[in-house]
């Protein structure tokens, strides 16, 4: 696909991208290769975030995250990212807003 960034991305092209880190990392994984697995699962982390709209997640609200055990609370939202912190920590971090579980 190049070197466009996924904010430069159509619907179309974020979820052929998607579709193509899919292979990768299935790829990866039935090879063992467990760290290039790794990195194609947060490249497509970061793509789904782009298919999101950041104003459906709102600061001081708390969402469970995708690995259903742990839940986020939004400080404030930089783009398609959440910052925030995990579990009631007191540590600041930032997440892809696909991360989070929304009710909508």
């Amino acid at each position: 696909m190049g070197t466009k960034r996924f904010s430069e991305m159509t619907e179309f092209e974020l979820k052929q991208e998607i579709a193509a880190l899919n292979e990768k990392a299935k790829k990866a994984e039935q090879l063992g290769m467990m760290n290039e697995f790794a990195v194609h699962e947060r490249r497509m982390l970061m793509a789904k975030a782009y298919l999101l709209d950041p104003n459906d997640f709102q600061p001081g609200e708390t969402y469970p995250l995708t690995d259903g055990e742990s839940s986020f609370q939004i400080s404030y939202l930089n783009g398609h990212f959440a910052w925030g912190y995990r579990n009631n920590g007191t540590e600041l971090e930032a997440v892809p807003i696909s991360l989070l579980v929304n009710g909508k």
